[in-house]
């Protein structure tokens, strides 16, 4: 039977660096879900990169979070949002982005970015090096 929404909880640890702001990115190469309209998979690199404040993402529930969208039908565009709703609300970041870069289907690649910002937060300038 496959799940309607995701499973697992997002767990987080304590920022170990909160007196400054740093980037953490990643990259989640296997994700996959099912296409609503032919059930047919789609498969993803997930780019993510957030400015923590309080809290960290712990990898391996990030990555069970990501494999429970494996058996259920979504939308590109929903499934980006849904995942960045989702870590927003568990880490409260000061800035969040979700880069969601699916494979090739029918001839055309679908990237969908989506990102938080929290009121107020502005990003560092950057130091660019001669």
């Amino acid at each position: 039977m496959s799940p309607k929404s995701p499973i697992g909880d997002i767990e987080t640890f304590q920022n170990p660096g909160r007196a400054r702001d740093y980037t953490i990115r990643m990259q989640i190469p296997e994700f996959t879900c099912l296409c609503p309209r032919t059930g047919q998979p789609d498969f993803a690199t997930l780019e993510l990169e957030y400015v923590p404040d309080k809290l960290c993402v712990e990898l391996k529930s990030l990555k069970l979070y990501v494999w429970s969208f494996r058996d259920r039908g979504t939308f590109h565009e929903a499934v980006t949002n849904e995942i960045v709703d989702r870590l927003v609300t568990a880490l409260d970041p000061k800035f969040l982005r979700l880069a969601a870069r699916f494979n090739v289907r029918g001839g055309i690649y679908t990237t969908i970015v989506s990102e938080r910002r929290r009121d107020g937060w502005v990003a560092q300038e950057p130091v660019i090096l001669p």
